[in-house]
Parts: structure tokens; C-alpha cells; sequence
């Protein structure tokens, strides 16, 4: 007895083949333009009213939530916007902060970063920016208005259900204008001060004529 072998049409072997191209494409890795934040000194001098171990902490929370944004987003335009900011202000606290110079780093090699254990969850590092936020404000000072005022905003995007932060953030645009993220993210290189100029070389002494 002969086994009779049907044939499969050719359209299943098709469909089989755009099935397997398209897993693949899924698991293949996805690319994503990074612009680095261009900041070439920090706008936060020892006036501001943070010690420089906070400012380090805060650095680190600021680079963690960065990459698990654009990891969970994976690598959106949204997110990366997000992210810029965010790393940004890192580098402002704190330029040479560990965990904000890896991401940056990976993040312009087109690498989504590893997610950090035990950092915290968008909704409680908003509370934590808000609240300090509103402390540096309360301090007055050119520099911790700055500071609150981009604290504020980051957070009310962070955890957009967070009424006060959303509040807080709004109040600031109706009051002042929207907040120019690009003193932030693209920080101007900063102007060397004025040389004073040399003085001239006294006149040498005249002798006197012979008579």
C-alpha cells in the first residue's frame, strides 16, 4: 500500500515564511537616534541649596528613571525627549555623576540601559521632586527658583496623575511663560571673561644732555 502524500499549497508556504520574517524583524534590535544633551558647565554653583551629596543622588535617581523610561517605552520619541531632560539636569547637579555619563553613553550607541533594582518608581521620585522643589523655592535665589522650576515640571511628567505636581507645574507656566528646556539641554558654551589688558611699558627715563 503506496502512502499518498499531499501537497501544501503553495500560499501556506508563504504565510509560513512571512511569519517567520516578521518574528524575526520583532526580535531583531531596534535602533533610535540619541541627541545627547549638549551641557558644557553646570548652572548650579555651590550657591544652590543642595549639598553636593544630594545633588549626586538625585543626579543618580534622575539617570535610572531616565533608562527605565526609554526601556519600557522602547526607545520612543516621547520617552527619549523625557529622557534628554532628564539627563540633563543630572549632569547639572552633578557633571560627573556615574550612572548619568554610562546611560548617555549607551543611549548614543543606540543600547537601551539597564534597568537599575531597587530604584524608585515614577510616582514616588515625582513626590520626592516636587517636595524638594518646592523647599528650593521657598529658599528664593536665582539658582533653587531654577532648580524647582525644572524639578517641578519633571515630575508633573513623570506621574502625570499627581495632582499637586501637575498643579504646581501649570502655576509656573501661567506665571512665568512655558520653561525653556533648551538652556538645559543645550547649555551655551560659557563666554571666557575679558582678559584685562596689558599695561604699557612706562617711557624709559630721558638722559640728560651734555652741556
Amino acid at each position: 500500500m503506496s502512502l499518498r502524500v499531499t501537497p501544501i499549497p503553495w500560499q501556506a508556504v508563504t504565510i509560513f515564511f512571512l511569519s517567520v520574517a516578521e518574528i524575526s524583524a520583532a526580535d531583531a534590535p531596534k535602533t533610535f537616534a540619541w541627541n545627547p544633551p549638549k551641557v558644557t558647565h553646570s548652572q548650579f554653583s555651590s550657591e544652590l541649596g543642595m549639598l553636593d551629596s544630594e545633588r549626586d543622588a538625585y543626579a543618580t535617581n534622575l539617570a535610572d528613571q531616565a533608562a527605565k523610561q526609554v526601556v519600557t517605552a522602547q526607545a520612543s520619541p516621547e520617552s527619549l525627549a523625557d529622557a534628554r531632560r532628564m539627563i540633563a539636569v543630572a549632569f547639572h547637579l552633578s557633571p560627573r555623576n556615574k550612572r548619568a555619563i554610562v546611560v548617555n553613553f549607551q543611549l548614543s550607541k543606540s543600547l537601551l540601559p539597564e534597568i537599575s533594582e531597587g530604584n524608585y518608581s515614577p510616582q514616588v521620585l515625582a513626590r520626592l521632586l516636587l517636595s524638594r522643589g518646592q523647599l528650593l523655592e521657598k529658599q528664593g535665589g536665582d539658582e533653587n527658583k531654577r532648580l524647582a522650576r525644572c524639578f517641578v515640571q519633571l515630575a508633573s511628567n513623570m506621574d502625570p496623575k499627581n495632582d499637586d505636581a501637575v498643579y504646581a507645574s501649570e502655576i509656573h507656566r501661567l506665571d512665568r511663560g512655558p520653561l525653556d528646556w533648551s538652556t538645559i539641554t543645550d547649555c551655551p558654551e560659557k563666554k571666557p571673561e575679558p582678559s584685562e589688558p596689558a599695561m604699557p611699558n612706562p617711557p624709559a627715563p630721558r638722559r640728560p644732555m651734555p652741556p
